[in-house]
C-alpha cells in the first residue's frame, strides 16, 4: 500500500517535471522567435535596384538601414545613390513595405513608447519639471536662456550622467557633444565626474568631442553619428551647444532669414529622424536676443523663432535666480504643465543643494 508521504512526493516530483518542461518551452520558444527576428531583419542591399556601388554612396550619405531609405523622397535617393527615379521610386516602396510604415493603435504605440529612456539632470527638482526622470530619448530637450544660466552645465552633466547604469538614472551609454562655441572644457568634466565617483579619464573617453566651425560643419558631423551607431558606439546622448550659433552668424539679416530658417528646419528634422531611429536623447542649448518690442514681462526671446520652437519637444527657460540659483522654466511640452523650479551648479555640475562653489557657464 502506498504511504501518504510516497504519493506527496511522487505529485511533486511531477510538478517539478512540469516545471522543468514549460522552462525548457520557454527557451525554445525565446530561441524560435529570436531566429525568426533575425531571418525578417533585412538589409538595405536586400532592396531591389541597390547594388555595391550604391550601397557605398549610401552609407557614404549618413544611411546605414531601411528606415533611412524609407523616409527618403525618390528624388533624394536617386541623387544619393546615384539611380534612376524609377528604380529609387521602387526601392523605397520597398523598404516601406519591409518596415510596415503606417498606421497603428493607440495600445501598439503605448508599448513602442516603453522602449523610451530617461537620463537624470542630477536635480530632482529639474527632473520633476521634466516628467519626474529627467530628459527622454527619442525627443529634442532645448534649453533657452542668457550668458551663465546654466545651458552648457546642463549639457556637461548629462554626457556624464548618461554613462551611469539605468538604476542610478543613466542609460550605460556614451556621448556625442558638438561644440560650435568653443565651451567645452575637459577640466570641467573631470570635476564633475569626481564628484560623481567616477574616474575622470574613463568618463571622457565615452564622449566623443566635435568642434564645428561654421554650419556645414556642424550638419556633416551629424551625418557622422550614424556611422559611429554602426561601427558598434553605443551613443544614446547628442549635446549640441549651441544649435544657432553658426546659423545667426552666417545668415544675419531681413534678407537672408528664409535661407537661415529653411537650412535650420533642416538640420532639426535631421537631428529628429536620428533621436527617433536609433532611441537617443538630444539635448540642445539655444541663444536668445531681447525682443524690443516688448513693452512689459521678460523681453528674451530665443533664437531660430517658430522652427526651433516647433522642432523641439521640451522647450526651457534657464535664467538666473537669488543666492546663486538658477531658474527652470518649462515653456513648451506636448504631455506636462508650464511651471518652474530651481536648481544649482556645483563642483558635481547640476544638483538642488546650495554649494559654496557656484559654477559660472
Amino acid at each position: 500500500m502506498t504511504s501518504l508521504k510516497e504519493i506527496k512526493e511522487e505529485v511533486l516530483g511531477e510538478e517539478k517535471q512540469k516545471m522543468v518542461e514549460e522552462t525548457d518551452n520557454e527557451k525554445i520558444e525565446k530561441a524560435e522567435k529570436k531566429k525568426k527576428k533575425e531571418e525578417k531583419e533585412t538589409k538595405i542591399s536586400d532592396l531591389p535596384g541597390i547594388g555595391p556601388a550604391a550601397l557605398q554612396k549610401l552609407e557614404d550619405a549618413g544611411i546605414f538601414d531601411l528606415m533611412g531609405v524609407a523616409v527618403l523622397t525618390p528624388g533624394e535617393l536617386a541623387d544619393m545613390a546615384g539611380l534612376g527615379e524609377a528604380v529609387a521610386r521602387k526601392a523605397i516602396q520597398a523598404a516601406r513595405k519591409m518596415m510596415s510604415l503606417g498606421f497603428q493603435d493607440g495600445m501598439e504605440f503605448s508599448e513602442r513608447r516603453k522602449e523610451v529612456g530617461f537620463i537624470s539632470t542630477g536635480s530632482k527638482n529639474l527632473d520633476n519639471l521634466l516628467g519626474g526622470k529627467g530628459i527622454e530619448t527619442k525627443a529634442i530637450t532645448e534649453a533657452y536662456g542668457a550668458y551663465g544660466s546654466g545651458k552648457s552645465q546642463l549639457g556637461f552633466t548629462l554626457a556624464i550622467r548618461v554613462q551611469l547604469p539605468l538604476e542610478m538614472g543613466g542609460a550605460n551609454g556614451k556621448a556625442v557633444f558638438i561644440d560650435t562655441e568653443g565651451t567645452f572644457r575637459p577640466e570641467r568634466m573631470k570635476q564633475i565626474a569626481t564628484g560623481f565617483g567616477l574616474n575622470p579619464e574613463s568618463v571622457l573617453k565615452n564622449i566623443f568631442v566635435a568642434r564645428a566651425f561654421n554650419s556645414d560643419h556642424q550638419i556633416l558631423l551629424l551625418d557622422k553619428i550614424g556611422e559611429m551607431i554602426k561601427n558598434g558606439e553605443p551613443i544614446k546622448l547628442i549635446v549640441i551647444d549651441s544649435l544657432t550659433a553658426h546659423f545667426r552668424a552666417e545668415f544675419s539679416g531681413r534678407g537672408m532669414l528664409a535661407d537661415r530658417q529653411q537650412k535650420l528646419n533642416k538640420y532639426l528634422h535631421n537631428i529628429m529622424k536620428i533621436a527617433e531611429q536609433y532611441n537617443i536623447a538630444v539635448y540642445v542649448t539655444n541663444q536668445v536676443m531681447a525682443n524690443p518690442g516688448m513693452m512689459f514681462g521678460d523681453p528674451t526671446t530665443a533664437i531660430g523663432g517658430n522652427i526651433v520652437a516647433h522642432a523641439s519637444t521640451y522647450r526651457l527657460y534657464l535664467r538666473r535666480g537669488k543666492k546663486g540659483s538658477r531658474v527652470a522654466k518649462m515653456i513648451d511640452s506636448p504631455n506636462l504643465p508650464e511651471n518652474e523650479t530651481i536648481f544649482f551648479l556645483s563642483t558635481k555640475g547640476v544638483t538642488d543643494e546650495e554649494a559654496e562653489a557656484v559654477v559660472d557657464e
